[in-house]
């Protein structure tokens, strides 16, 4: 028998832990053969050193993802922590579905079908567009796979760039020069490198080079060669933008090109790129497409609702049955 204790200080131990404890609960069904006791922001854990060796790892991926988000809806809860809790070595197939791990013990790996589908694809493809919806993990799967193949040494730096296009703000009424005028735009791609990249070694590539993060107006002139290149937002650039873009592609490169058609945040006069390049590129050799849509969305359970009641407004649809209509009051106007 063994007995651990762990400090839940990365994240709010309620989000975790989930209100009365209800997260908890639903933990040790995978747990069955551990005696788990929470207490404030501490747990103790007891039973066979191997499941409690399984449950430290899993349940600190919980607290990373919780960390990030700021809450654990069932889905992630289910995948992370696995179908039961009877693997006693925590190796095997599931070790080699990791593409890498990150900082603090975690562990980024594909969490649904069509991610899974953005990593097999990498290894046949050149070029891979992702298309889907927000929260689907489309551009974090994407600065997965490219660490990784730095790691491994397939690839000799990395290039993240993203169209520096507003959404409903002005560029020119921001603060700072260029590069702090951009940033924002870029912060996504950040906030995935620093999840798996160790913040010195992030300084040292990002100094060196070796991890570039550019808008995509810079990619024009360059020959991208030996480096896992990916285009995010491609929904917010035009056509002749993803043609330059993509015709910069060099010897041992990779390509992946991430987007949301249905947030376009282009001028009305201008048109996006993406779907046109997608419709005439499928099925070109060396070209994968993958579609991602609600059933990957990987945020709050809301975030897929919200899509789908959006998908309605944009194909006309009605309200559906049962939806609350402002409450009518009638009476003297004040």
């Amino acid at each position: 028998m063994s007995e651990r204790t762990i400090h839940i200080t990365a994240a709010d131990p309620l989000a975790v832990l989930g209100a009365n404890d209800a997260n908890l609960r639903l933990i040790r069904e995978f747990f069955p053969k551990l005696n788990l006791v929470a207490r404030g922001d501490e747990i103790k854990v007891i039973g066979p050193a191997s499941q409690a060796d399984l449950f430290v790892d899993r349940f600190g991926q919980l607290v990373q993802y919780v960390a990030r988000y700021n809450e654990l809806p069932r889905k992630v809860l289910n995948d992370i922590m696995g179908s039961d809790g009877s693997d006693e070595g925590g190796e095997g197939g599931e070790a080699n579905d990791v593409i890498v791990h990150g900082n603090g013990g975690l562990r980024v790996k594909a969490r649904t079908p069509n991610q899974q589908r953005m990593v097999d694809a990498v290894k046949d493809h050149d070029m891979i567009f992702a298309v889907g919806p927000a929260g689907t993990g489309k551009t974090y799967t994407a600065v997965a796979l490219a660490v990784r193949a730095l790691k491994d040494r397939q690839v000799r730096r990395i290039i993240l760039t993203r169209p520096a296009v507003e959404a409903g703000e002005s560029l020119g009424f921001l603060p700072g020069d260029l590069r702090e005028k951009l940033d924002p735009y870029l912060q996504p791609l950040y906030d995935a490198l620093r999840d798996m990249v160790p913040p010195q070694k992030l300084l040292e590539y990002m100094e060196g080079g070796v991890i570039q993060i550019a808008p995509l107006a810079f990619m024009r002139g360059r020959t991208l060669d030996h480096a896992f290149v990916i285009l995010d937002e491609a929904q917010n650039a035009s056509l002749p933008q993803l043609k330059m873009f993509l015709t910069r592609m060099g010897r041992d490169a990779k390509f992946i090109i991430t987007g949301d058609a249905t947030q376009v945040d282009l001028p009305d006069r201008v048109r996006s790129g993406l779907l046109p390049a997608v419709e005439h590129l499928r099925g070109v050799k060396g070209v994968a497409v993958i579609d991602l849509d609600e059933k990957d969305v990987i945020r709050h359970e809301l975030v897929t609702r919200v899509i789908a009641a959006f998908k309605d407004i944009e194909e006309g649809k009605p309200p559906a049955s049962g939806t609350t209509k402002p409450t009518e009051h009638k009476g003297k106007k004040p």
